[in-house]
């Protein structure tokens, strides 16, 4: 099969052939996969989405007086976060290709807003989100990582206004982060940057439509938004709880004068002057409208909806995680994500998400990091109320197999090895041949992935990134 046949292929053939590729996916339906993909359950909201998305994906989101549409539906979507997350009449923002972008931009607008800068830094939690270190690395700004609570898991108020100096452009939290589900404490970290004149952004990417839910629903829900003073910009996926199609996310800053340093500009080349308010130029409009349509759908009683069914769905998975023998919650966590550790030596958690995988769920595998240890990540969304009973029985017994055949062994002299070797001294083609070896499998049925997550798990953070590196590279082949 190729992309490009000498012969056209007619359409229902071409449809046929995708239908057939997706099968050896995990299925972004029925609450199966409890990583990467959000499902409300709710019937016709895919079919109106990919509706409206056709509709308006011709449309280029670079130049709004062009198409007027567009502006609205993203002026609309702005103003539907920023009025859910406490915004004012002054609060604008963006949207974005998705919760990347977002923290992005965040870094991108607090380093341009401060040129005088020589070397800029940005204080985060060693729970933030990964992309934040993207951020940095792209935009020349130095990650001052700053460890959290290790029993918590939330960021230090007291360690995070330490790690601020005069070259600190930015400080980041929380609300949840992704490992542990648990919100960071806002208002304290916020007072601490807003007494240094330092921008405060909130990573809401996943909490930031669910949250505000939750709260009216009587839950415990920390403070986060821009109701707390200090918190100048949020980032909130709608592709997550608001269960639009990816890739959709919101910017919001406090006020104009705050976003414009995200802005980009260059009338220095002879044709049209580039206006950007995104790292993207051409943008189609058929994510915009796509999310514009789910919104409008669902609605502000849709959502209370489908937020009580995700909180009943995670207290019954919570209640039941904890009385598996040899499995336990870390942490406590504030909102929809729960990671689960083991409490036993006698058996492997990698193993266990090879047998969940077995069973037909996608637990996601995180490796150990400061205080927190291995652990199995579950994003609970709507779709899993009413399927909790049988996620918890094939939990079980994914943990009586994996129980029974004993914990995954790494050879003495491999995991010396691994302590030792220099992550830039492999080369490309040594790492893509360790690959090939391993037989990871990425079509067809799922392959045990327990010996090779040991072999990662051993290995030094840089090795573990330069080895994954590879690997991605080895995928990426045609």
């Amino acid at each position: 099969m190729t992309a490009l046949p000498s012969a056209g292929v007619p359409g229902d053939d071409v449809l046929a052939e995708v239908r057939a590729l997706r099968k050896a996916d995990v299925p972004t339906h029925g609450g199966r996969t409890l990583a990467y993909v959000y499902d409300s359950g709710l019937a016709g909201v895919d079919e109106l989405a990919a509706a409206a998305h056709a509709a308006a994906s011709s449309a280029n989101g670079l130049d709004p007086t062009a198409f007027p549409s567009l502006l609205r539906m993203e002026n609309d979507l702005v103003a539907a976060a920023a009025g859910l997350l406490g915004g004012s009449a002054a609060t604008v923002g963006s949207v974005t290709s998705g919760g990347t972008e977002s923290c992005l931009l965040a870094v991108l607008a607090a380093r341009n807003a401060r040129r005088e800068v020589v070397s800029p830094n940005v204080v985060l939690a060693s729970t933030a989100h990964a992309a934040f270190h993207k951020a940095a690395h792209f935009f020349g700004v130095r990650a001052v990582q700053v460890p959290v609570d290790a029993e918590t898991f939330r960021a230090d108020p007291a360690a995070m206004a330490a790690a601020m100096d005069e070259s600190t452009v930015l400080v980041v939290a929380s609300a949840p982060s992704y490992a542990h589900g648990v919100v960071d404490p806002i208002p304290e970290i916020a007072a601490a940057a807003s007494a240094r004149g330092v921008r405060m952004h909130v990573d809401a990417c996943i909490g930031g439509w669910v949250l505000p839910y939750l709260a009216r629903l009587a839950e415990r829900v920390p403070p986060f938004d821009f109701r707390v003073a200090g918190v100048t910009s949020i980032s909130v996926d709608l592709h997550k709880y608001a269960y639009c199609p990816k890739g959709v996310s919101v910017l919001l800053h406090a006020d104009d004068e705050l976003r414009l340093p995200q802005y980009f500009a260059s009338a220095d080349w002879p044709g049209y002057t580039m206006l950007n308010t995104t790292l993207q130029s051409t943008r189609s409009g058929g994510p915009l409208a796509a999310a514009w349509a789910v919104l409008r759908h669902i609605g502000d009683d849709g959502y209370l909806r489908l937020a009580s069914d995700t909180r009943d769905a995670v207290r019954t998975i919570r209640a039941g995680v904890g009385a598996i023998d040899g499995l336990a919650v870390l942490g406590d966590p504030d909102s929809t994500l729960i990671a689960m550790r083991s409490t036993s030596p006698d058996f492997d958690l990698f193993s266990v998400a090879d047998e969940m995988r077995r069973r037909g769920w996608y637990t996601q595998p995180q490796f150990a990091h400061q205080s927190s240890p291995v652990n199995l990540h579950l994003t609970i969304t709507a779709s899993n109320r009413g399927n909790e009973r049988e996620f918890l029985d094939d939990l079980a017994a994914s943990v009586t197999a994996a129980r029974a055949a004993g914990p995954v062994a790494v050879p003495a002299e491999l995991a010396t090895y691994l302590a030792s070797v220099e992550p830039d001294a492999l080369t490309l083609a040594e790492i893509k041949a360790l690959a090939a070896g391993a037989s990871i499998s990425v079509t067809g049925e799922p392959a045990p992935m327990a010996g090779i997550n040991a072999l990662l798990a051993e290995a030094p953070t840089a090795l573990r990134e330069r080895l994954l590196l590879g690997f991605l590279s080895s995928l990426y082949s045609p």
